[in-house]
């Protein structure tokens, strides 16, 4: 495992985020899954180390041994509580501000780096699709303030209060692709087809560009940063608004595109499997063959599961009897016991929900008691809150709140 102070050689890699010890396993598959399809691009596991305790940093080292793993410290990045309502949809959004701080890692010296959530795991090799001279060509574009990301998906066939009344299939980009091949563009009419999901994205760090996104995080505002359904991704829509282009499906393929979009999906060519809502490692499938919170998404569960078990088999036989161990406590277990800490981002992800009319939040509704994650103490961590060593630790973001 490279140290978390050493820069890598190399020109790419890819990033990603633990602030809870619930989306370890998520983490440390996604390691596994991305070594085996990409070998040579490592991921930089970025982690909160007051939060992240010291069996789930041991955790990294030891697949560290067998996965290309770098550890990245950041500091928290929290709005701070000044009256206003949090606007979130869901508490499993709580900590997902501080995915900003990936604009701050310039300094390990790649010339690319490519976001992809913790809730994922790569079936097939995504890097010639995420990094390749066409890509560069518009990343170093015009004042090269620009992103790339798949589009948004705002179909919402399975009626989510929460969502605006414009999300219909018809103003979904991806409804109008003939084929797997093909990508749709990026356009402001409707809205929707400007608008990209942050689940992976692709970009050349740079100062530059982590003043640029500062400046915009500052220029919002704390009352309105709060008020964003989906922090990050509503920041980041418009902070880079007609500063992205579209990345294929394939690199942030949602479970859910299975059936909502057969008109795209094939099953041997995706790259990127986004398990968006319940998490796959939180409950079993079940013997029917249903998972998911509405049942349908047995299929895809089950391919996480199958590459757990590939895992297990090799570290079993690596001994590596600490490690398995650890990721198994935020696993479920073969027996079907539901875990409590895991409700939130498992089966009762909706449950952990606001509620919403015709996508506007019913009124009456107090933050604290509809987030109840925000007062629950959390796993000791390894070390102390992160600070100092460049703004990558904290310095610069006035709004930040450890």
């Amino acid at each position: 495992m490279a140290d978390e102070r050493s820069p890598k050689t190399g020109k790419n890699a890819y990033v990603t985020l633990l602030t809870r010890p619930s989306y370890l396993a998520g983490a440390i598959l996604l390691a596994f899954t991305l070594h085996k399809h990409s070998p040579d691009t490592p991921l930089i596991i970025t982690y909160t180390p007051d939060t992240v305790g010291e069996a789930s940093f041991a955790a990294f080292k030891a697949e560290a041994k067998y996965s290309n793993i770098i550890v990245r410290p950041v500091e928290h990045l929290r709005l701070p509580e000044d009256g206003t309502k949090h606007g979130m949809v869901a508490e499993r959004f709580i900590d997902t501000w501080t995915k900003l701080r990936v604009f701050d890692l310039y300094d390990l010296g790649f010339e690319r780096l490519c976001w992809l959530d913790a809730d994922m795991m790569i079936f097939s090799n995504p890097s010639p699709l995420i990094f390749n001279e066409d890509n560069d060509a518009y990343l170093d574009g015009g004042d090269a303030m620009r992103i790339m990301a798949t589009h948004v998906c705002v179909c919402n066939l399975d009626h989510d209060s929460w969502a605006p009344k414009s999300w219909v299939p018809e103003n979904c980009a991806f409804t109008h692709l003939a084929n797997s091949s093909e990508v749709p563009e990026v356009t402001n009419s409707p809205e929707t087809f400007g608008q990209f999901n942050s689940g992976t994205f692709v970009y050349r760090p740079s100062k530059a560009l982590s003043d640029f996104v500062l400046a915009k995080f500052n220029e919002l505002g704390n009352a309105r940063l709060r008020a964003m359904k989906f922090p990050d991704q509503d920041f980041l829509n418009e902070a880079f608004n007609s500063r992205w282009k579209s990345l294929s499906w394939k690199t942030n393929a949602l479970k859910t595109w299975r059936y909502w979009h057969p008109n795209v999906w094939v099953d041997n060519e995706v790259g990127v499997l986004h398990y968006i809502v319940d998490k796959p490692w939180a409950a079993r499938v079940k013997p029917d063959g249903t998972a998911g919170y509405l049942g349908k998404d047995g299929e895809t569960h089950e391919w996480w599961w199958n590459e757990y078990e590939n895992w297990q088999s090799e570290r079993v036989k690596q001994k590596e009897a600490g490690l398995l161990a650890t990721v198994s406590k935020y696993a479920a277990a073969e027996t079907g016991e539901e875990n409590e800490e895991m409700k939130a981002i498992g089966g009762g992800a909706q449950d952990y929900a606001k509620k919403f009319k015709d996508g506007k939040e019913i009124d009456g509704q107090d933050g604290h008691e509809e987030f109840p994650q925000l007062q629950k103490k959390v796993e000791r961590g390894h070390g102390p809150v992160v600070r100092g060593r460049g703004r990558g630790r904290g310095e610069g973001w006035s709004l930040m709140e450890a």
